[in-house]
């Protein structure tokens, strides 16, 4: 028996019993607000990033406040993530706030690491995340050759087939919504390591359903 190590990135959510049939024509266009500040946010990521990269790799530890930082701007990605365009599995606005919402259906969080590996945080972002950034590529979309076409991800088409269904039979897909979290966590791991907020690397392993399962053992 193999023990299944829980990740020390935790990505929840619930689905909304009484989903609208058709909000989610318009939700991109109401989250505008929040794509604006995600802007802002995103920019301020990749700064602490870069300061955390060097904080890493002289002292072994990433700054609390900063690590605080860059776990509320991809909680606030996933909130909106999960309403606009990835499940689309609730109808209540994202609220505007870098701190976790207890009642809100989106969670997102990642346990602060004490220590992290000086000589990793030279190569994990980069070349131990290759794999990776390869199976995001195929879940997330991105663009193509020099032509500038772009292609559609596995997260993008689902989510599309979901609230087609919903739109059709008044009901979200309860399969489709679990396969959704489970891409979605793979790509919130993937997020993390590459971003230097843990030292676990992704596991090749789909956890599907809204709940982050408890250690587990499997054959």
């Amino acid at each position: 028996m193999i023990p299944v190590t829980a990740s020390d990135v935790r990505i929840e959510a619930s689905l909304d019993p009484g989903l609208s049939r058709w909000m989610w024509l318009v939700k991109w266009l109401l989250a505008i607000p929040h794509y604006i500040v995600l802007c802002f946010l995103w920019i301020g990521f990749m700064l602490v990033t870069v300061v955390a990269f060097f904080a890493i790799l002289i002292t072994g530890r990433y700054p609390r406040p900063l690590f605080d930082f860059s776990v509320g701007v991809l909680r606030w990605n996933w909130r909106v993530s999960y309403y606009a365009h990835t499940a689309l599995g609730t109808d209540r606005y994202p609220p505007f706030t870098l701190a976790d919402v207890p009642d809100y259906p989106a969670h997102f969080d990642i346990a602060y690491p004490e220590r992290l590996s000086r000589g990793l945080v030279l190569v994990k972002w980069w070349l131990l995340a290759i794999p990776q950034y390869v199976v995001v590529g195929i879940l997330l979309g991105g663009w193509g050759n020099d032509e500038g076409w772009r292609y559609s991800g596995l997260i993008p088409f689902l989510s599309l087939v979901a609230v087609i269904i919903l739109a059709v039979k008044a009901r979200y897909p309860g399969h489709l919504f679990d396969l959704l979290l489970g891409l979605a966590r793979w790509v919130a791991r993937v997020t993390a390591y590459a971003a230097l907020l843990t030292d676990q690397y992704p596991p090749f392993r789909l956890d599907m359903g809204g709940r982050e399962a408890a250690p587990a053992t499997t054959a």
